[in-house]
């Protein structure tokens, strides 16, 4: 395995542009499929952004059947469907383990490595792509992908040089957390090349929001509750699970699945929490007479500690326009019936995202129409191959990302082994 650049002129079956998860498929399936395969890597080291999925533990796939997958790609999923059925998160799975790191199957159907350790799955996908004689080059950039001599691509190289191929796959990645490489070189190469590269955000990111009183409870976690959005009469989002308090708004699982959903005019989605998910309004009501009936000589800091948090109490008494140390024998009919109303539907007024710098994923990117689905290579410039954050495709938290980088990675590889074979 090279780690040096490449300044020769040269050439091979297929060339990768992006050594992740997505890339390190591409590569790993091309040469089984027997290519001679060349990966550029612009980075000193192979998987930076893996190294960092699932907390440091590399959620790899989710076992969820194609129409909950599905359901968690909240754009553009029918153009995986080719992608995700010729590679499946059974593959997946498969093939690290033929690499030599198991996986086991978690909570919400996550799968990870046995280990824990997200540096095993980049050395299993290192170590497989030195056995099927991938040559991988470490510190080298590439600065242009364009139309070359008699048919083939050319891909000129930052430090100098050009490596001509007949098939090139770019599987940059997208914008989000660029410290690990992801700087949107694949978005340039794309628009060099014709294609139209849809508007990049944040995806998978904590939301700010205009009150500042979530700074208050900043660190509590709500489990078990229910985040929902409109846009008018329509429901975008709605989902039940783990939202966390912070210093800018609100985070967490709940919260990073909202953040794909939302429009562009944020002031456009009325988001609401439901603190009691598996109560109606009405037993609510009964629940909230019952406990004041309980508590009538007490405070009403006495009723809310049996609701929610004790930290949230004061804040959600001032919500409610009322004191946390109010006699719970003075609370009126309205003010109870308002106390149930914002425990079913307490509004999160979100202004925006953090930045796309912090974003688990890109939202946005190559205009997948411009893609045919069936082999990942352009219908802009023939050789041309795009996988994985690159593409206008992301998905909720869960595994769903990854198995779209391996899907697509593995498609694109196959596809691009297959093109260069048949036109030598």
């Amino acid at each position: 395995m090279s780690t040096g650049s490449m300044s020769a002129r040269t050439a091979c079956d297929v060339i990768v542009i992006g050594g992740g998860a997505a890339g390190m498929m591409a590569a790993l399936q091309a040469a089984w499929a027997g290519a001679s395969v060349t990966l550029l890597e612009k980075n000193e080291k192979l998987g930076k952004k893996l190294y960092i999925t699932g907390k440091g533990r590399c959620n790899v796939t989710n076992v969820a059947e194609l129409d909950e997958f599905f359901a968690s790609v909240p754009r553009n999923p029918r153009f995986l469907n080719a992608a995700l059925r010729q590679f499946t998160h059974e593959d997946t799975t498969a093939t690290l383990d033929m690499l030599g790191m198991p996986t086991k199957v978690e909570r919400g159907g996550r799968v990870f490595p046995v280990s824990d350790k997200a540096s095993d799955v980049t050395r299993a996908l290192a170590r497989g792509m030195k056995d099927a004689g991938v040559q991988v080059c470490l510190n080298t950039e590439v600065a242009r992908v364009a139309r070359g001599e008699d048919g083939l691509l050319a891909v000129r190289l930052a430090q100098g040089g050009t490596l001509l191929s007949p098939c090139v796959i770019v599987a940059t990645g997208g914008v989000s957390y660029p410290s690990t490489g992801s700087t949107g070189d694949g978005y340039r190469f794309a628009r060099d090349n014709g294609h139209t590269v849809t508007p990049l955000r944040a995806s998978l990111v904590g939301l700010t929001m205009e009150e500042k009183w979530p700074t208050l409870l900043q660190g509590l976690s709500l489990k078990n509750v229910r985040v929902s959005a409109r846009v008018g009469k329509k429901k975008i989002f709605d989902e039940l699970g783990e939202m966390l308090f912070t210093h800018f708004g609100v985070s967490g699982p709940l919260i990073l699945s909202l953040s794909s959903h939302l429009p562009e005019d944020f002031s456009q989605a009325a988001v609401t929490l439901d603190m009691k998910p598996a109560l109606t309004d009405e037993q609510v009501d009964l629940r909230l007479q019952r406990e004041f009936a309980q508590n009538a000589r007490k405070q009403l800091s006495s009723v809310f500690v049996e609701l929610m948090p004790a930290r949230m109490g004061p804040v959600f008494a001032t919500l409610c326009g009322l004191s946390a140390d109010a006699p719970v024998s003075q609370i009126t009919r309205e003010q109870r019936q308002t106390i149930g109303h914002m425990l079913k539907a307490l509004p999160l007024r979100v202004t925006g995202t953090r930045p796309i710098e912090e974003a688990i994923v890109t939202r946005g990117g190559v205009d997948v129409t411009e893609i045919t689905p069936g082999t990942m290579m352009s219908r802009k410039t023939e050789g041309l191959y795009f996988a994985g954050e690159v593409l206008d495709v992301d998905a909720h938290t869960g595994g769903f990302n990854l198995q779209i980088a391996f899907s697509t990675g593995a498609l694109a590889g196959k596809s691009a082994a297959e093109r260069a074979l048949s036109w030598q």
